[in-house]
């Protein structure tokens, strides 16, 4: 783990700061809190350690720019992002941008730290746990990866149906087979794995998620 490491928080929502604060302490890590990214783009710096746990929708600032402003000043700590219900279409591009996990409010504190404690431990090589994510996706048929990608667009079922040509009851056993197979307990989790994989392969396409 990394060495006396600190947890930044960065939400312009107070009662999330002081909830995260609390949750961490108690956990014996340090934690810094900022009201806003440009406070925090104006107090990190290159040689700080540790992680960042932002909110994706704020003012001036947002999550996803402050991704990229962390790239340019080549802060290299990684990074988890919070997002509101339905912002799945922001959690996918905070993680093609180079977030390393996203929980959607109101979240289970034990998992956030879960995250945490693994996002410390980035240095780590990658695990056999990506190689089951990448067989699990090798059983999906045609039609379920295709309606993955749809599930990963942020599209509702009615939509992907549409675009298909198929019923949107048919989705449904699709979604349903598809969460079973990658054994995802959640649309989130299921998000997470295919972004993984996305991110370890190189080859990935753009229009195509898990193509």
């Amino acid at each position: 783990m990394v060495y006396n490491p600190t947890i930044h928080i960065v939400d312009d929502d107070r009662a999330i700061l002081d909830s995260v604060t609390l949750l961490l302490t108690a956990e014996g890590l340090r934690v810094r809190t900022y009201e806003s990214a440009q406070n925090f783009l104006e107090a990190v710096r290159q040689s700080d350690s540790g992680c960042v746990v932002t909110d994706v929708r704020m003012p001036e600032i947002s999550g996803l720019d402050l991704l990229m402003a962390l790239k340019k000043q080549r802060v290299s700590m990684p990074v988890i992002v919070m997002t509101a219900h339905g912002d799945i279409p922001l959690a996918v591009a905070a993680m093609r941008q180079g977030a390393v996990d996203f929980f959607e409010k109101p979240f289970d504190g034990d998992l956030l730290l879960a995250a945490i404690r693994s996002a410390l431990r980035r240095e780590d090589p990658r695990d056999a746990a990506m190689g089951a994510i990448e067989e699990r996706l090798a059983t999906l048929s045609k039609r379920e990866r295709e309606v993955l990608t749809g599930l990963l667009k942020g599209q509702p079922n009615k939509l992907i149906a549409h675009e298909l040509g198929i019923s949107a009851r048919t989705v449904e056993v699709h979604r349903a087979n598809v969460m079973a197979k990658m054994r995802a307990g959640s649309l989130s989790e299921l998000v997470k794995m295919a972004l993984a994989v996305q991110r370890d392969d190189s080859r990935a396409s753009d229009s195509n998620i898990i193509g």
